[in-house]
């Protein structure tokens, strides 16, 4: 059985670091993008079963990042989880057309929970 797949997209490095090491230990294959501007390319080249996208990520940010993706027939199925310190992340997230959402500073057990329930 080949790894799932996951696409982190946060500009924070520390953020990357731990969750990285926390999906690859956990069975993920992980890839790493500091900004959001080439979401598409990233998608296409990648092909991840799950993105994780920070609202506060350079370029293009989260919100027309992720609107970007869903626009598109071939990628939109590939579930996208919305993470934010903002307090209004659920309309955030709802605008953005995201499949769930987690707040900032999460709890590394409830992230890959939410992750777990759109990886099937």
């Amino acid at each position: 059985m080949s790894k799932k797949k996951i696409l982190i997209f946060d500009d924070d490095t520390i953020i990357l670091e731990v969750v990285t090491i926390i999906f690859e230990e956990g069975g993920y294959e992980v890839e790493i993008s500091e900004t959001s501007h080439d979401i598409i390319h990233k998608v296409s080249q990648f092909q991840p079963d799950i993105i994780l996208m920070d609202n506060w990520i350079p370029n293009i940010g989260g919100v027309e990042a992720t609107k970007l993706l869903k626009s598109h027939e071939e990628f939109k199925k590939i579930p996208v989880i919305y993470i934010t310190a903002n307090n209004d992340i659920s309309s955030l997230a709802a605008s953005a057309q995201a499949d769930d959402y987690i707040a900032k500073p999460f709890n590394l057990d409830d992230l890959e929970e939410k992750v777990a329930k759109h990886v099937k």
